[in-house]
C-alpha cells in the first residue's frame, strides 16, 4: 500500500471530523456566528475607508465599526421586536375579550359589496363565508397569542440571549479587524486556481453584499412606510401591520399590497373615500415604488438575482432556519448562482469583480 497516499487520506478524514466537531460545537451560537459574518461583510467597506482615516490602527477602527453598525443595524432591531410583541400581547387581550371582532368585519365587508359582486359569489359557490371568518378569526387569534407568548417567555430566554447578542459582537469585532486575513487563510485552504477562487470570493461577495442589503433595506423601507399611513389613518396596531408589509414585500408583484389593498377596499366600500383614495394613492406611488427606485440602486443590475430566486431562497430560508432564514436563503442562493456562473462561464474570461474584495497578507495587515 502507498504510504504516503495512506496519510493524506487518513489526514483528510482527520481534517473531516475535527471540521464537523467544531461545527457542533458552535450549533447553540450559530445565529450569533451567522449575524456576526453578515455585518461583517456589510459594515467591511466602511472599515476599510476607516482604516485609511485611523493612520493604519485596526483596533480602534474595528471598534468604531462595531459601534455604528450596533447603533445603524443592531439597535433599531431589538427596539422593534420587543415593541411588536408588546403590541401583539395587546391585540391577543382584545380579539381574546371580544373587544376586536375580526368576523364581524368580514360580514361587515360581505354587506357592503355590491349586489353583483354577492350574486358572483353565490354562483362560484363563495357565499358561504361562515368558514372564511371563523378561519381568520382563528389565524388572528393565534398569531397574537404567539406573540404574547413571546412576550411572556422572553424572560425566561434572557440569559442566552444576552449571551449570543455579546458573542456576536465580540466575534464582529475580530471579523472587522481580522476579515482580510481570515480571508486570505480560507482562500488559500480551498483546493482550487488562484482565478477561480478570485472570481468566486469576488462574485459571491458583491452578490451577497447586493442581495442582502438590498432586500433588507427595502423590507424596511416599505414596512415604515406602510406602518406610517396605517398610523395616520388610525388603523389599530399599525407596527404589527409594517412588520408584515415589510416581510411581504419580499413577494414580487404583489408584496405589501397585500396588507394596505383590502383595507383601502374596505374604506371605498364604506364610504370613506378620502381615506381609502389615499391610501391607493400612497401604496401605489410610495409604497409600490420603494422597489423600483431603491432595489437598482443598492442592488444593481449586474448583481441582482431573478425575483423568483430570491422569493424561493427566502421561503426556503424561513422554512428551513426561522428568522435567520430571511437572509440565509438568499445567500445560499448567491452562492449556488456564483458557483455554478464559475463553472459555467469562460475560463479564460477576465473578472471584472477582481478588486471587490483585496486580500491584505498577514504580514502586511497595518499595525
Amino acid at each position: 500500500m502507498n504510504k504516503p497516499n495512506l496519510e493524506q487520506k487518513v489526514f483528510l478524514a482527520l481534517l473531516l471530523v475535527v471540521s464537523l466537531a467544531f461545527a457542533w460545537i458552535l450549533l447553540p451560537f450559530y445565529g450569533a456566528v451567522f449575524w456576526a459574518v453578515i455585518l461583517a461583510i456589510l459594515f467591511g467597506p466602511m472599515q476599510r475607508r476607516l482604516l485609511k482615516r485611523f493612520g493604519g490602527r485596526p483596533n480602534l477602527t474595528a471598534l468604531t465599526t462595531l459601534l455604528v453598525s450596533l447603533l445603524v443595524a443592531v439597535l433599531p432591531v431589538i427596539i422593534i421586536t420587543a415593541l411588536l410583541v408588546q403590541e401583539g400581547a395587546t391585540l391577543y387581550q382584545r380579539i381574546e375579550s371580544g373587544d376586536l371582532n375580526v368576523g364581524a368585519y368580514v360580514e361587515q365587508f360581505r354587506a357592503m359589496l355590491p349586489n353583483f359582486v354577492q350574486h358572483q359569489l353565490d354562483r362560484f359557490g363563495l357565499n358561504d363565508l361562515g368558514s372564511l371568518r371563523d378561519r381568520l378569526s382563528s389565524g388572528a387569534l393565534a398569531g397574537s397569542q404567539f406573540l404574547a407568548t413571546k412576550a411572556f417567555s422572553f424572560g425566561q430566554g434572557t440569559f442566552e440571549f444576552v449571551v449570543g447578542f455579546f458573542v456576536m459582537l465580540y466575534l464582529l469585532f475580530f471579523f472587522l479587524r481580522d476579515g482580510p486575513e481570515l480571508v486570505a487563510r480560507i482562500r488559500q485552504a480551498i483546493p482550487l486556481s488562484q482565478n477561480q477562487k478570485r472570481k468566486l470570493f469576488s462574485k459571491f461577495t458583491r452578490v451577497a453584499r447586493a442581495t442582502v442589503k438590498g432586500n433588507i433595506v427595502v423590507a424596511a423601507t416599505q414596512g415604515a412606510l406602510g406602518g406610517l399611513i396605517f398610523w395616520f389613518l388610525g388603523i389599530p396596531s399599525p407596527l404589527l401591520w409594517g412588520v408584515l408589509m415589510a416581510f411581504l414585500s419580499l413577494l414580487p408583484a404583489v408584496g405589501a399590497g397585500i396588507i394596505w389593498t383590502p383595507v383601502a377596499i374596505y374604506y371605498l366600500l364604506n364610504d370613506q373615500v378620502t381615506q381609502g383614495v389615499l391610501l391607493t394613492l400612497y401604496g401605489i406611488f410610495v409604497i409600490g415604488l420603494v422597489d423600483n427606485i431603491l432595489r437598482p440602486i443598492l442592488v444593481g443590475k449586474d448583481t441582482k438575482m431573478p425575483d423568483y430566486v430570491v422569493l424561493v431562497s427566502t421561503l426556503g430560508g424561513l422554512s428551513l432556519f426561522g428568522l435567520n432564514g430571511f437572509v440565509v436563503g438568499p445567500l445560499i442562493a448567491a452562492l449556488f448562482m456564483s458557483a455554478w456562473g464559475l463553472f459555467t462561464g469562460p475560463a479564460s474570461a477576465p473578472s471584472p469583480l477582481s478588486a471587490e474584495m483585496p486580500v491584505v497578507p498577514p504580514t502586511e495587515r497595518p499595525g
